[in-house]
């Protein structure tokens, strides 16, 4: 398939005023100027997007898609298995419905990839997937599984457990459980390149593409104390991790430089202690500070299909529109571990893409894209 004519946002500082896209196997196999089309190309089939705007697929970086389903309640919330509080070989595709209305919902809102998994009841909760928004069967819809592993700490694993008056009920329990399981993880592995006998260990197993660096670890923390406990745990075990939310890392930004962060939700009240310093300028600041960052909803908390008006909130707050397209699309990419594979339109990459007529679609409550395409193909199209 080939989509000519149209202006191509490649990223922050470059695009192409008029130009196509040569799309084979759903990859992007070619990004021109017009000067340089072949009309050879329309034996493949062609799509003149004559005064269109391609942007990449926009990314939501940390959501519970598919997991907490929309209406119906505990038949459908499969996101936080409270029975333990350290689950790492629990796989989210186990869990999620494809066909949960919100997947329709993202998709016409220009979301083209997900990144789902548990809740942040356990300590370690289990893996998250990335997924295409489109599709019948959640094993066709993968771009990578797992993309990491779910850590949490704060206040939602204490709260969880004191009332079964299980470990952990402090902030020092829960760091202990996760040392000593990633510890043990350690070992096994060790093991396990030596040669050495040893039990089968799923969890630790699970665990083993992380201390490879192969996969992220997502450290879902809001306080000053919980992110600093994240980063620390990272380096004991040289992990490749991302903070979730760091609601309040705009305070330190200083910290941040070198650590990729995922904000969100934007659009939300203050309904827990740790969010009292919850701040809409934070993206202005760390985006001031250099610190990569993309945005969330963290679906269902907030709704996946407003994920512009996320950025709408951060750009009223500073945010500017480039910076924001980028925090859900390339930094989205690099937040969630998946920046090879998709995130910006480069060749070889997946041929995921949103359509608008104007630039100032984008970020209007008013507009939704005019086409969606996903694997090459037009999954929406605005009647």
């Amino acid at each position: 398939m080939v989509y000519k004519n149209v202006e191509i946002f490649i990223d922050e500082k470059t695009k192409i005023e008029k130009g196509f896209i040569l799309v084979e196997n759903g990859l992007v196999k070619k990004v021109k100027r017009m000067e340089e089309y072949d009309l050879n190309y329309e034996k493949a089939g062609v799509k003149n997007f004559n005064g269109y705007k391609i942007y990449p697929g926009f990314i939501d970086s940390h959501s519970h898609i598919g997991m907490w389903e929309t209406g119906l309640n505990f038949a459908g919330d499969d996101g936080n298995e409270e029975t333990n509080p350290i689950t790492p070989h629990f796989r989210a595709i186990d869990a999620v419905n494809p066909k949960d209305d919100a997947f329709f919902k993202a998709l016409k809102a220009g979301i083209t990839t997900v990144v789902t998994g548990p809740g942040s009841s356990n300590p370690i909760g289990g893996s998250f997937v990335a997924l295409k928004t489109y599709g019948d069967c959640v094993d066709d819809m993968v771009i990578k599984n797992p993309v990491g592993i779910k850590f949490a700490l704060g206040e939602n694993p204490k709260t969880a457990y004191n009332k079964k008056e299980m470990t952990p009920t402090t902030r020092m329990g829960t760091a202990a459980l996760i040392r000593e399981e990633l510890e043990k993880a350690k070992r096994y592995f060790l093991k396990q390149k030596k040669g050495e006998q040893q039990s089968f260990n799923f969890k630790s197993e699970a665990l083993i593409p992380l201390l490879e660096g192969k996969i992220k670890a997502f450290f879902h923390c809001h306080r000053a104390d919980d992110i600093f406990t994240a980063i620390r745990i990272a380096k004991e075990f040289n992990l490749n991790f991302s903070l979730v939310h760091a609601t309040e890392g705009y305070l330190f930004k200083e910290y941040l430089k070198n650590v990729d962060v995922i904000l969100g939700p934007f659009i939300s009240d203050i309904s827990k202690p740790e969010l009292k310093k919850f701040s809409e300028k934070s993206a202005y600041v760390l985006n001031n500070a250099n610190v990569t960052f993309s945005i969330c909803t963290d679906h269902p908390v907030f709704p996946i299909e407003y994920l512009n008006l996320a950025c709408i909130v951060a750009i009223k707050n500073g945010l500017s529109k480039e910076q924001a397209v980028l925090a859900i699309t390339k930094n989205a990419a690099i937040t969630a571990g998946i920046y090879d594979l998709t995130g910006s339109i480069e060749v070889n990459k997946m041929a995921n893409f949103v359509v608008f007529k104007k630039d100032e679609e984008i970020f209007s409550p008013y507009s939704e894209p005019s086409f969606v395409i996903i694997d090459g193909k037009i999954a929406f199209e605005k009647f």
